[in-house]
């Protein structure tokens, strides 16, 4: 005979242990094993199962076999041999398995209320052990999420004057465009400006009054645009953007509006895509027509604003030969 078991119990709490302990000894002794050593094999076995779980208030199984001639206690993946046994009479073995059996059929009804009271704790306390691993998960994913959009936000900002910077310009836009042009219920305007004579400006006056200019067009530019809809740009230098969720007449008042607070000295470019802009117009055509109506605002003496008509014309004509309108002179 291999291996048979003898006994398979759960060591929830403390008393389920010492019963086990004293089903061992019961054991060793009808199987002609040696008591000495089974007593001095069980005091490191129960300090190791201590070790492992038992006697914690959670389901902690173990089993008792007879394996070769060796009395073996397992669990989980370890096996520990407690004595060597005897030459037990014939009979000994079903007898023992009859009284094992029943003895744990017929265990104290205080020791399963201890069992169920201390299974009781344990699972209470994972419950709560594991809601506050939880949110302190969630808290440090929301710190993490936080850390992350001011990392993003400090990447896609301009340091001086707080405005969105050309990266943030060319996700934006990208994105804007592509929605615009695929649902074609919104016009999307892009508005391009420049500040003019503002090297002269900072030769003249020095950078700190450059820096404050620049910080007084990015307010101008602040006021005309709806927050959380459109959108405001600095690319560097006195190259400036709007992003406008409007069609170009609504974008030509904010344009006056601008140049009459920067005093008329800014240049403005605007393009529109709307309904009737053709399919294969792209982003490349649409930035260029916004900056070659700058462009022409320039030419045509600065401190002025010039719209970009690209409805019903195809790519190439927006490429650079666009119908100019302009708004003031």
């Amino acid at each position: 005979m291999e291996s048979v078991e003898l006994l398979r119990l759960n060591l929830a709490i403390e008393p389920d242990l010492q019963n086990f302990v004293g089903f061992l000894m019961e054991s060793v002794w009808r199987l002609k094993g040696n008591a000495y050593r089974a007593s001095r094999a069980c005091l490191d076995l129960t300090q190791r199962l201590r070790h492992a779980g038992a006697c914690s208030g959670q389901p902690f199984h173990v089993t008792l076999l007879m394996h070769k001639g060796r009395l073996n206690v397992h669990w989980n993946e370890h096996v520990f041999t407690v004595t060597d046994l005897g030459c037990y009479e014939a009979g000994a073995l079903e007898q023992l398995r009859d009284y094992l059996s029943k003895s744990t059929e017929s265990i104290d009804t205080d020791i399963l209320a201890q069992r169920n009271a201390a299974m009781q704790r344990f699972l209470e306390e994972t419950r709560k052990r594991t809601e506050s691993e939880l949110a302190d998960m969630q808290a440090k994913l929301l710190s993490r999420q936080a850390e992350l959009q001011v990392s993003m936000r400090q990447a896609e900002t301009d340091p001086l004057t707080m405005l969105l910077n050309r990266r943030a310009f060319d996700e934006r836009l990208k994105q804007a465009f592509r929605y615009t042009m695929r649902q074609r219920t919104t016009p999307l305007t892009l508005v391009m400006l420049d500040l003019d004579f503002f090297k002269n400006i900072n030769d003249e006056h020095g950078h700190l009054y450059g820096d404050a200019y620049l910080n007084r067009m990015a307010h101008v530019l602040r006021s005309v645009i709806r927050e959380d809809v459109d959108a405001a740009f600095r690319f560097g230098g006195d190259e400036f953007a709007m992003m406008i969720y409007a069609d170009f007449s609504t974008a030509c008042e904010k344009a006056k509006q601008v140049i009459e607070q920067m005093d008329g000295k800014a240049s403005v470019g605007i393009a529109t895509i709307d309904r009737n802009t053709p399919d294969n117009f792209t982003l490349e055509n649409f930035i260029h027509a916004a900056d070659s109506a700058l462009y022409e605002a320039k030419r045509r003496g600065r401190g002025r604003a010039v719209v970009a008509h690209c409805s019903n014309l195809d790519s190439r004509m927006c490429g650079g030969n666009c119908k100019e309108k302009v708004l003031s002179d």
